[in-house]
């Protein structure tokens, strides 16, 4: 563990010649190289301020309720101690921070609960710095962050992306042809798909040419073939 972070009185001593937009900051994570990237990163912008950063996920309450940082930078990861359970020690001290999480993951069931619990960004940890420094701007003049853009709040946000995610990876799909893709998974015949979906057969052959077209697949067994490789129905 290791903790750098400025003392009551050399703060005292700064603050009074810090701009008003200055941006104080903790960093967060348990993997060493990351988190001090992320603070090489930081400390390029003048306007922000790095107050503290620490690995030990048991110091992380402690240190926003010392420190008083404006923004939490939390990273989110696989660490024994649940990010979640961080956030809830944090809002117990009852010294509001904005906590932006930045993760490897953005749809999972823990980053929704965070959003929940108060947290105010979630950034991918393969942003691009201009993503980072547009997220933290944002959050400070009130707004909600989430993957690229502002939000109007992190739950909705998440399923926007998870939405826009989703479709990216069904390579171009449209609903339809994906609901087509997994009738032609279970076996189904153009008959039956037709009937399940209440469309003409000619109409199942015309979306087949499509799903053709875009897998870049030649008959059924190799759209089956596909969907299940890149585990586009999960």
């Amino acid at each position: 563990m290791h903790i750098v972070f400025a003392s009551p009185q050399s703060r005292e001593r700064t603050e009074g010649v810090l701009s008003p937009e200055c941006v104080r900051i903790i960093v967060a994570d348990e993997h060493p190289i990351f988190r001090h990237g992320l603070l090489r990163l930081l400390e390029r912008e003048g306007r922000l301020r790095i107050v503290g950063e620490t690995g030990d996920e048991s110091e992380v309450a402690t240190l926003v309720r010392d420190l008083r940082p404006d923004i939490l930078l939390l990273g989110f990861s696989t660490a024994p101690r649940s990010p979640v359970k961080m956030l809830q020690e944090i809002a117990a001290t009852g010294r509001p921070v904005r906590t932006i999480l930045v993760t490897g993951s953005i749809d999972t069931p823990d980053v929704v609960t965070a959003g929940q619990l108060g947290a105010v960004g979630v950034i991918s940890k393969e942003s691009t710095a201009d993503v980072l420094f547009k997220g933290i701007d944002s959050v400070m003049k009130g707004h909600c962050w989430v993957g690229d853009n502002a939000v109007s709040d992190v739950a909705s946000g998440l399923r926007k992306l998870n939405v826009a995610r989703r479709r990216t990876k069904a390579f171009g799909l449209t609903r339809r042809e994906l609901d087509i893709v997994r009738a032609i998974v279970s076996g189904h015949t153009n008959k039956q798909i037709a009937r399940q979906f209440s469309i003409s057969e000619s109409t199942v052959k015309r979306h087949m040419t499509h799903l053709f077209d875009k897998l870049g697949a030649s008959n059924r067994v190799e759209v089956a073939l596909f969907a299940a490789h890149h585990r586009l129905l999960k």
